[in-house]
This record gives structure tokens, sequence and C-alpha cells, in this order.
């Protein structure tokens, strides 16, 4: 149990630091609200897509390419999405409920789930995990900004607008431009992979500071009881609903831990970057990120003791 708990907090660690660090860097008036805003824009429309089509180019996806897997992490994925919002159409304010949606079934699989995955089963966590990813990046995109389009501050969006939301989301484009480099290993230029590797590898810093930068008190007490709500679909009913039913469908063994993994990450930090560049709560979004990124540290330990337990991995 103790080596899990060490390899979840040598990964959930490093976020916290950043997150502190844009906290106190607010303090200190290093940053501003005006700093805070140009880094967000700037993570959204460039290192972002930057590092999801480095991401998915890189995926061996002749190594772990499992239909039958990828398919039920797909519809997994959708239930849980339809899942939260039903919830929040029921419990939610008009105004959070895209981004209430997005913190619940949106996990930080790029960054915490592929590292786990390939701590805990090496180059074939790493194969497997990466082509998870790739897959779920599109998706986690385009039902985001579905759900954010439709709850728009701005006012209603009706189909052309959501369908528009879609095709012009950075993030998305970033994934689906990769996607004929990848299935044609149509090579690039090793000083222009290098180039675009330091580019993405501003993405997370930045963001986290973002993320750091807009939290207080205020907001943390203000958006506490739709956070947690959130925070405990994410981190608790949609992996113990969906690990489940990943186990009835036959899945064992590193397939089954894998599927947990991702669907038990901690809520993506591009979800904050997408609830800001809609004008969205993204304090909200903020304060949903802190919460399952520190619950990250028991929950995934403790679903892991429990399918060792359980002799399903």
């Amino acid at each position: 149990m103790l080596p899990l708990v060490l390899q979840t907090l040598s990964v959930t660690a490093p976020v916290f630091v950043m997150l502190f660090i844009g906290v106190l860097l607010v303090r200190l008036r290093w940053i501003d609200g005006a700093f805070i805003h140009t880094a967000s824009t700037l993570v959204f429309k460039a290192t972002m897509p930057t590092l999801l089509f480095l991401s998915v180019i890189k995926a061996d996806l002749d190594a772990a390419l499992q239909p039958r897997l990828l398919i039920y992490y797909i519809l997994a994925t959708v239930a849980g999405f339809l899942l939260a919002w039903a919830w929040a159409i029921w419990r939610c304010p008009w105004a959070d409920r895209g981004v209430y949606v997005q913190g619940a079934f949106r996990g930080n699989n790029g960054v915490v789930g592929l590292a786990l995955a390939t701590s805990l089963y090496g180059d074939y966590g790493l194969s497997l995990g990466g082509v998870l990813a790739g897959l779920v990046i599109l998706l986690y995109n385009s039902l985001s900004a579905v759900v954010l389009a439709i709850y728009s501050p701005d006012g209603r969006a009706d189909a052309g607008d959501i369908i528009r939301s879609i095709l012009r989301n950075p993030l998305v484009i970033g994934v689906t431009s990769a996607i004929p480099f990848a299935y044609w290993q149509v090579p690039l230029p090793e000083w222009l992979m290098t180039s675009g590797e330091y580019f993405a590898q501003l993405t997370l810093p930045l963001a986290l500071i973002c993320i750091g930068g807009t939290l207080t008190v205020s907001v943390l007490r203000e958006s506490s009881s739709l956070a947690m709500s959130s925070s405990l679909m994410k981190m608790v009913w949609f992996p113990l609903l969906a690990t489940l039913g990943a186990w009835l469908c036959g899945f064992r063994g590193a397939e089954l831990s894998i599927l947990f993994l991702y669907f038990g990450c901690p809520t993506a930090a591009s979800s904050f970057v997408m609830a800001r560049a809609v004008n969205s709560n993204h304090q909200l979004a903020a304060t949903i990120i802190v919460i399952t990124t520190l619950g990250a540290a028991l929950t995934i330990n403790v679903g892991l003791f429990l399918l060792h337990w359980l002799g399903w991995i």
C-alpha cells in the first residue's frame, strides 16, 4: 500500500506546488489579473493544442490498440458525462451547470493517469495509456465544448453555435490535426519536434499558476458546496460505477487497473482554461481541480487496494 501512496503523491505533489506558486505570486504582486487572463489565453489557444498534438503523434497505436477496451472507455465516459449533466440540471444553478459537468467527468489522464499507468505497468502502461489518452482527449474536449456552449453566459446556444464551438476549439483542432500524422506515421523534423516540446512544456506550469492565482478563501467558500458535489462524482461515484461495469464486461488485470486509474483521475487543469475562455465560472473550475487533486492521493490508492483485495487485478 505504501508504494502506491508514494507513487500517487509523486505525481500529484508537483501539481500542488505549482498551485501554491500561483497563490504566492499573486500575494507578492508579481502577477495580476491581466497576466492570468493573457497566460490562460496562451495556454488555451497555443501551448495546450501543441501538447495534445505531440501526445497523439507519439502514441504507439500498434502496440496498444484494443478496440473492445477503447469502445468501453468511450461508452463509459459518455455515460458519466450524461449522468453528471442530468444531476446538474436537477441540482445546479443554470450558469454553473457547464463547469459542474466538466469538472465531474473530465480527468487529468494526460498527466496523472498516464504517469501512474506507466509507473505500475512500464512500457505496456505507457502504450495503452497513451492510446487511451489520445482518444479521450478528443472526446473530453468535444463534450466539454458542447456543455459549456449550452450554458454560455452570453445566452443560449443553438445547434449551429455548438458545432462551430467544437470545430473552432483549439484543443479539438490540436488532436484532430495530429491523427493523420499518427496513423500514417508521418515523420516531423527533429528540430521542429524539439521546439514543439519546449513550447508544449509551458502548458501545465502556466495553467496551474493561473489556477492558483485565482484561488482565494472567499472563492473557496462560495464554491465549496457545488465543487464538493462535482468532486465526489469525479473521484468516487464515476470511477466506482465505471470500474464495476468494466469488471462485469470481463476486463481483468492490467487493463482493469488502467481503466480504473483513468476513470479515477482528478479533474484536468484544462477544464479551468476552457471555462475561462468562454467566460464561465472559472473559480468553480479551479476549486474542483484543487479538491480532486487533493483527494486523488486517497481515492486512487483505496481503489487500487480494493481491486487487489478482490483479486480483480
